[in-house]
């Protein structure tokens, strides 16, 4: 007789779904890059104010993954291995660098619901939020950087998923 294992989706599943999610994500980059691209200087600006927004982002849910640690702390097992990924989201972003600090030192002290369900469906909405906006950044994105924000958008995705308990929202 086997015991069950934890509740939530198989990191086997997790993964099938993102791999899915990746080449559809990357083929919609690929369909947005227009033929009428700005010239390098606006290009290179453009890049630079997209990731430093991404980097912001991923800076401010990383302080949301803290604030609800800290508010319950009951959830830190479950939330540690997607608030180390959020927190390599910002290092990446931010080009090898983490804005000084942490989000802590910045402030960033998001409000964390009392019940431990409404502060993981917060967080699920939050990245939700950031999902949506990775994508519909993908479309103005140069190659890499499009390739970068979609890989980050899949693996939020899979934290929605993760978040909500393996059930889709």
């Amino acid at each position: 007789m086997t015991t069950p294992g934890p509740a939530g989706p198989r990191r086997r599943a997790v993964l099938a779904w993102s791999g899915v999610l990746v080449p559809v994500l990357g083929g919609a980059a690929l369909a947005g890059c227009a033929d009428d691209a700005p010239d390098g200087a606006r290009a290179a600006e453009q890049e630079a104010a997209t990731r430093a927004a991404a980097a912001h982002d991923s800076f401010l849910l990383l302080a949301a993954y803290e604030a609800t640690g800290a508010a319950h702390p009951a959830l830190a097992g479950r939330l540690a291995p997607l608030h180390a990924q959020v927190a390599q989201h910002v290092r990446v972003l931010a080009a090898g660098g983490t804005p000084s600090g942490g989000p802590a030192a910045a402030g960033a002290h998001p409000a964390v619901p009392a019940a431990e369900d409404a502060a993981l469906r917060q967080l699920a909405e939050s990245e939700q939020r950031l999902v949506d906006a990775r994508t519909g950044a993908l479309v103005h994105a140069a190659p890499e950087l499009a390739r970068l924000l979609a890989s980050l958008a899949a693996a939020g995705a899979g934290h929605v998923l993760l978040l909500h308990g393996g059930a889709r929202p």
